[in-house]
This record gives C-alpha cells, sequence and structure tokens, in this order.
C-alpha cells in the first residue's frame, strides 16, 4: 500500500492515478475535510471554495481528468470581467477600447503593455517573438527591472507596482520575472468584445474533490488522520554518518480512535513542505505567503465586475465578486462577494485581528471605496485564514523546489506532491497539484514496474 499524506487535489490526483496503475493507495487528511485550499462552504444553493478559484483553457490537466472522472459537462466557460480601482474610479480593462480609454497610462505606455501581454519583445524596434519561450532565462531577473527594461516605467509605476505590492508586500524587489511571464502565460483565452474566457465547475469545485474521493473509493479516504512518523529501514543517525539512502517502510497515524503504524510500499506526501520537513528532516528554503478570505453574502451587487485590482489604499488586494462571473441564481439569489489579502507575516493586521476585528476592518475598507455601500446589505461572513496559500517566486526559486522523488536526497520510498514541487511553477494552481499528483504516481508506477500509465503525463 501507498500511503498519500494530505488530502487536497495533489493527493487525491495521485491516489487516482497511482490506482490508475493497479496499485494500493490510500489518503490521510489531518483535517476533517477534503480539498485543502480548494474545500468549500455551503450557501443558499450551491457550494462555493473558501478561496476563490476558477480555469484557464491553458490549464489542459485538470480538463483532462475532468474528462477521466466523466463530469468535463459541469465545466462552464464564461466570460469574467476585470477592471483596476485607480483614484476612486473603477477602470473595466476587458476590451481593447476600454484598455485604450485607461487614463493613468500613455498611448505608448499602452501599446508597451499589450506587446508584452502577447509575448511580443518590442525592444530594439524589431519585434522578437521567441525571446520569453524559456521562462527560466528570466529566473533570476528581478520583476521591476524586467518590467522597465520591456515595458516603459509609466507601466511599471502605474499599472503592475500596485499589483505586485498587493500580491507580495515588502517581499516584491525578491520576486521574479519568470513569476510575471508565467501568469501571462496563464491567462485564458479572451473575446474582444466582452473579455477573458474563464473556466468554472457547475456545482463548485467540489464536484472534482468528490469525484476524485469516489474513483479512489472512500474507504481508501480517512479524514482526521494526522501521519505523525515515517519508519525508515535505517536510523536518521545512521543513514546520515554513513551517506546511505534510508527507506521508509511504516507511517503512524494519529486518529480520533487512537494511533496505529501500517506497513508501507511508499508514501506521497502532498502537503507543504512544512510537513515533509516535520516527517523526514528534509528542508526547504521556499518562502510562503499566507492569505485570508472572506465571502461576503449580500443582498445585491456591490459592482458590476467579476475581477477588480485596487490600487488604492485598501486593507485588502483585491475584490472577487463571484456572482458577478457565476450567476447569483445558482445561490439561491444570494451575491457572493469575497475579499482578499496575501500575508507576509504573521504580524500583519490582517493576520493578528480576530474574525469580528476583521469584518469590521474591511467592510470599512469597502464603505471607503464605494460610499454607497452599506453594511446591511451584508447578511453574513465566513472567513477563511491560510499561513501557506503561496509560494513567494523569488529569484532562484527553481534551485529550491523539491524533486518528485526524494530517493535522490537519501529518502527512498519518500516522493513529494505538495506545493513546493516543480508542477506548481511559476504560479501554484489547481491544475499544478493534479499535475504533481500524476508525476509522483507514474514514477512510482514506472519504478514498480507497471506500464499501463503514460509516463509522461501531466
Amino acid at each position: 500500500m501507498y500511503a498519500v499524506v494530505g488530502g487536497g487535489i495533489a493527493g487525491l490526483a495521485a491516489a487516482h492515478r497511482l490506482q490508475d496503475h493497479g496499485l494500493d493507495a490510500h489518503v490521510y487528511e489531518a483535517s476533517g475535510d477534503i480539498g485543502g485550499l480548494a474545500g468549500v462552504y455551503e450557501t443558499g444553493g450551491d457550494p462555493i471554495e473558501r478561496f476563490y478559484h476558477h480555469l484557464s483553457r491553458s490549464e489542459e490537466t485538470i480538463l483532462e481528468l475532468a474528462e477521466e472522472l466523466g463530469i468535463d459537462d459541469r465545466i462552464e466557460w464564461r466570460i469574467g470581467k476585470n477592471a483596476y480601482y485607480v483614484d476612486g474610479v473603477v477602470h473595466p480593462l476587458d476590451t481593447p477600447w476600454q484598455i485604450l480609454a485607461y487614463p493613468h497610462l500613455s498611448l505608448y505606455d499602452t501599446f508597451r503593455l499589450a506587446a508584452l501581454t502577447k509575448e511580443v519583445d518590442l525592444r530594439g524596434g524589431i519585434p522578437a517573438f521567441d525571446t520569453y519561450d524559456d521562462l527560466s532565462d528570466f529566473e533570476d531577473v528581478p520583476v521591476r527591472e524586467f518590467l522597465i527594461e520591456h515595458t516603459t516605467r509609466g507601466v511599471y509605476d502605474r499599472f503592475f507596482e500596485p499589483l505586485l505590492d498587493a500580491k507580495f508586500g515588502d517581499r516584491k524587489t525578491d520576486v521574479s520575472a519568470a513569476w510575471l511571464l508565467g501568469r501571462i502565460k496563464f491567462r485564458g483565452e479572451r473575446d474582444l468584445l466582452r473579455g477573458e474566457v474563464l473556466g468554472y465547475l457547475e456545482g463548485s469545485f467540489g464536484v472534482l474533490l468528490d469525484a476524485l474521493v469516489d474513483s479512489v473509493d472512500r474507504e481508501n479516504v480517512t479524514t482526521n488522520a494526522r501521519v505523525t512518523d515515517i519508519g525508515f529501514s535505517n536510523t536518521e543517525a545512521t543513514a546520515r554518518s554513513s551517506g546511505e539512502t534510508k527507506t521508509a517502510e511504516t507511517i503512524t497515524v494519529e486518529t480520533p480512535t487512537g494511533t496505529t503504524t501500517r506497513e508501507i510500499e511508499g508514501v506521497v506526501v502532498a502537503t507543504m513542505p512544512n510537513v515533509l520537513a516535520e516527517l523526514t528532516g528534509h528542508q526547504c528554503a521556499i518562502d510562503f505567503q499566507g492569505a485570508v478570505c472572506a465571502v461576503l453574502t449580500m443582498d445585491e451587487p456591490l459592482t458590476n465586475t467579476y475581477w477588480l485590482n485596487v490600487a488604492d489604499e485598501a486593507p485588502f488586494g483585491a475584490l472577487i465578486e463571484h456572482t458577478n462571473f457565476v450567476p447569483p441564481e445558482r445561490y439561491g439569489d444570494d451575491h457572493l462577494l469575497y475579499v482578499a489579502s496575501y500575508v507576509q507575516s504573521p504580524e500583519e493586521q490582517n493576520w493578528q485581528a480576530d474574525d469580528d476585528a476583521l469584518a469590521d476592518r474591511w467592510l470599512s475598507g469597502i464603505a471607503d471605496l464605494f460610499p454607497d455601500f452599506s453594511r446591511d446589505r451584508v447578511r453574513d461572513i465566513e472567513i477563511a485564514r491560510n499561513p501557506r496559500a503561496a509560494p513567494v517566486y523569488e529569484r532562484g526559486y527553481l534551485d529550491m523546489v523539491i524533486p518528485y522523488d526524494l530517493a535522490s536526497e537519501g529518502l527512498a520510498g519518500v516522493y513529494y506532491a505538495g506545493m513546493a514541487s516543480r508542477a506548481q511553477y511559476p504560479e501554484r494552481s489547481l491544475n499544478g497539484g493534479i499535475v504533481a499528483g500524476r508525476e509522483v504516481a507514474d514514477r512510482i508506477a514506472t519504478e514498480d514496474g507497471d506500464g499501463n500509465g503514460d509516463e509522461n503525463a501531466g
């Protein structure tokens, strides 16, 4: 039996793929719910994710998995309208004429920004179309330096810098240009007359999670089960002193009914790297940022846009109005608004504040941006926090990713499919989690002698 530590999308995808290869797999999730960052809340209708999610057509692996699980007919492609709040005004940025009308960039700034989003390098006056093909070429280039060189100072100062402040805070100077280029490549297709085309699962991404659990078999998924130890063939001290590889042979699991130890053929750690460090001693140098995300249930909409980036001073970075993307009829006619903020330090006010204080702070922030907003519109607030929601994609990031197979690190039988894996570069996503799960399962199957899977999957 292969043990999978973590019942998020990567862990479930790994177990599903292992079973496709004819191998036994069991998922252990420490919390009471599966899904991790894709977990859901109940609403007056369909569930909704605790942290906002959507799909791009570039995320081919998750689309393949949905088809494999028989739920591809639940994927809907919708227009996700975007806007930018600057100096008290909401500026829509969906159509070419709206982008041209954006008053905080010159016509030349807009031209250079558009060229970058189309991956055209205009430096030197001669267009080049292959400059950005290999992201690793920009791994060690600071994002600020890159943007000023490849667009204009105005594009950086008046468009990107507020976004970087919201995303990375005082870590923005550490961020690699490869991350930004990865985001550009990740973006969905665009309808010139309406805006960006994005995907969503009818009924929430919980539909995908449930389909994976059904495929794996619910008897092979245990929640409230914390893996506390991996037993190895060599003691840690012996392995370190001799330089030999130690082999995973058992796991110890704590549940509300007691502690058990099980023999295993191998273990897939599909969690944040701190859990891998606790279980194996393998350290990861990647820094993570936290996230705080609220879902407001309202009687009426706040705006007419889906994704609103906020450049003005505010206690949050973005307002994502989900029911301007998926119709409110799906949620009992309620209007659902995400209020989101990344957190670089646990000392920040958005992390320190309790739920009531944070709700008051954020509702006041919305009222400052929209003077007509009334708290009476808000009937419910759910707040989710995660201390490791996303990596900080700093320069040199690729040198710090954790390999899928840790035998090269002296840990035979230990595999890693968490957020510090190569699949989650240069931006983390549900698709990346599925890719990571497939990658480790295919490696295990190859080593196990099974030839049923596609070694290049994902």
